[in-house]
């Protein structure tokens, strides 16, 4: 299956959870793709005691998931582009959208 996952909060335990979900629909032999959308931009700046999400974003990453990220999204917040958030288009959340067989908001 190919899986569409739209995450556009910056709650701690939602980001975590997204990412679990991302990682277990690669295990499963899904193609998962994420778009990182307004909020969802600052996951990697949202780390506590609870929820160590950077190191969820690097196995969702290893293990083959792909992120893209909103780059006037970005911008707005003077947020750089790294591994976890490569700036992308709205052509590309359209793609994300359009090839999936599920699309998920989070």
């Amino acid at each position: 299956m190919k899986l569409g996952m739209i995450l556009y909060s910056n709650d701690p335990e939602t980001v975590y959870q997204a990412f679990r979900l991302g990682i277990f629909s690669l295990g499963q032999g899904d193609n998962v793709n994420m778009f990182l959308l307004a909020r969802g931009v600052e996951c990697e700046d949202l780390d506590n005691e609870q929820f160590n999400i950077t190191k969820e974003i690097k196995s969702f990453l290893d293990a083959g998931g792909k992120t893209f990220s909103c780059t006037s999204c970005m911008k707005l917040r003077a947020k750089g582009e790294s591994a976890a958030c490569p700036l992308s288009k709205m052509a590309d959340l359209y793609k994300i959208i359009a090839e999936s067989d599920r699309v998920i908001t989070l």
